[in-house]
């Protein structure tokens, strides 16, 4: 049965809200375990529909889970009973791409179809298998499934990607930590969660530097061992939360994040007119300065640049600025579906190829609107808080992906929301 959230708008959010394990961390986190034989203990996993289907897929083949507490989960695959990534799984999730590189590694041959998600660009899986293929493995598309095998093992090699791609370093490094030899990764990732997935892998036993930087350097070793690793706060749900306080000229206290991850985000916020200030050594906390939102221009770039997966919600606060605002989109081409809708809701904004023009509005009205992927989804959630009236978004199941509990979170800190089936 399909679910929707109303929102009933102008309520400031006041109060503190603990930010939940990055899931953009833990989706290869699990899946790394896949490269070891010994258990793997995963702490401060974020409950998600995302991890559901990907905790889905690692049992379909073979590995034996069990949650130790509500976000701590144990994993095993000495017992791997198949090497084939069907699409009833992958389908609902790209990040199921992942289990590509290990199962070559470890296993010298994987079946995996063509990912599914969120419809936000092409995002290919080009760049994954042409990793795999100068690592030795031969790769065919046959039935819309990626065929890939490594009879011999994979060897170690220099990958240069054209284009900054965080799954396909991630899918790279999990392929190189067992091949024979040494592997550079130029371009690499150079996102927090990529550093942390290193830190991981190293704390396994594999020998990985250069992570943060954009070059990575693999030695390749015969096996990793098991171990226990904390996921890291998500920084994406921080900056949405951070944006809510914004919008609604509330006072939130965002707890277990890291303001160090964000900086580029908070320095935009900052330059609204926006506080956001360090409490302690994992909190920060955010408010409105001055009455008005100052207009503030940001494009989006890979790490350390402005999160493309914080755009749809940027547009939102800039939505009710005191001016006009540009907001360009450089990583995906497709990623400006939630723009009728907040225009639905009364905003009044333009897209120019990958720009869009954001010329300020007094208020924003409640009405009925569909999400139509993760972010854009949280996009209405917020525009809703702000609104006048009652806002009715449709199709959540988007928003159950990428955050944990959001409805409970928000309520907590006084907005009138509530979850409902159709």
């Amino acid at each position: 049965m399909l679910q929707s959230m109303r929102i009933i708008g102008g309520k400031p959010l006041n109060g503190e809200i603990t930010i939940s394990g990055a899931k953009n961390l833990a989706l290869p986190a699990l899946v790394a375990a896949l490269l070891s034989d010994s258990e793997i203990i995963l702490r401060n996993v974020p409950k998600l529909a995302d991890i559901n289907s990907l905790l889905g897929l690692l049992e379909f083949l073979g590995c034996d889970i069990n949650y130790l507490d509500d976000h701590s989960i144990s994993l095993k695959t000495d017992k791997i009973k198949s090497t084939e990534a069907p699409y009833d799984f992958v389908r609902k999730m790209r990040a199921s791409i992942l289990v590509l590189g290990p199962l070559v590694s470890r296993f010298k041959k994987a079946s995996v179809s063509l990912p599914g998600g969120c419809a936000i660009g092409a995002r290919g899986v080009d760049l994954h298998i042409k990793a795999l293929e100068l690592m030795g493995a031969q790769i065919s598309i046959e039935n819309g499934y990626i065929k890939a095998q490594a009879e011999k093992g994979l060897f170690g090699c220099d990958i240069t990607f054209p284009i900054v791609t965080v799954t396909g370093t991630e899918n790279a490094l999990m392929a190189a930590v067992l091949a024979k030899g040494t592997t550079r990764v130029t371009n690499a990732a150079m996102e927090p969660e990529v550093i942390a997935f290193c830190n991981l892998l190293n704390k396994m036993g594999a020998k990985i530097a250069g992570h943060g930087t954009p070059i990575i350097t693999i030695e390749g070793v015969e096996s990793l061992r098991g171990t226990k690793f904390e996921i890291i706060p998500d920084r994406i749900e921080t900056g949405t939360y951070a944006i809510a306080a914004a919008l609604t000229n509330g006072k939130l206290l965002l707890k277990n994040c890291v303001y160090d991850d964000l900086f580029t985000f908070f320095e935009a916020l900052q330059s609204a007119g926006i506080a956001c200030e360090k409490d302690g050594l994992n909190n920060v906390l955010v408010y409105r300065k001055e009455g008005e939102i100052r207009p503030v221009d940001i494009q989006t770039a890979p790490y350390p640049g402005f999160p493309t997966d914080l755009q749809a919600q940027y547009s939102v606060l800039m939505s009710i600025c005191s001016g006009t605002a540009t907001v360009t989109e450089n990583i995906f081409e497709n990623r400006f579906m939630h723009v009728p809708e907040l225009n639905r809701m009364g905003a009044n904004i333009a897209i120019h190829g990958k720009t869009v023009v954001i010329t300020a509005v007094k208020k924003l009205f409640g009405a009925q609107v569909m999400a139509t992927d993760l972010r854009a989804s949280v996009s209405l959630i917020l525009a809703g808080l702000v609104a006048d009236g009652e806002t009715v978004v449709n199709r959540i199941y988007h928003l159950d992906r990428g955050y944990e509990n959001i409805d409970k979170k928000l309520t907590e800190c006084g907005a009138n929301i509530e979850r409902f089936s159709v």
